[in-house]
């Protein structure tokens, strides 16, 4: 099992910045990729980023250029560094964990956390 806790949510104004985090704990696979979801009110939820063990990155083309994603293995946490940020990227933000051994995939989900971008 894995445990995730994300910290870091808020309100915050058109082009400004947040910072989230999420502490994994429990039995993380070698193998593995940690990222970030979120879930706009009345919408679904999409990926925003996720970085792999290897350190290899994906964005949401929306938040490319804004947005950076890096993890610490050694405390078993990502970041998500958010930047220029606009009224539309108010969401619920979920952190995410992928293990992956012999071709099976367990994936973990956090609680979330809410960001509001509002003047």
């Amino acid at each position: 099992q894995v445990q995730l806790v994300e910290s870091g949510g808020g309100l915050v104004q058109p082009g400004g910045s947040l910072r989230l985090s999420c502490a994994a704990s429990g039995n993380i696979f070698s193998v593995n990729a940690m990222g970030w979801y979120r879930q706009p009110p009345g919408k679904q939820r999409e990926l925003v980023a996720v970085i792999s063990s290897g350190g290899n990155t994906n964005y949401a083309d929306s938040v490319k250029s804004r947005f950076t994603i890096s993890r610490d293995n050694a405390k078993n946490t990502v970041y998500l560094q958010m930047n220029s940020l606009k009224p539309e990227d108010t969401a619920v933000y979920y952190c995410n964990v992928k293990n992956y051994r012999l071709g099976y995939e367990f994936v973990y989900w956090g609680q979330g956390t809410q960001v509001t971008v509002s003047a």
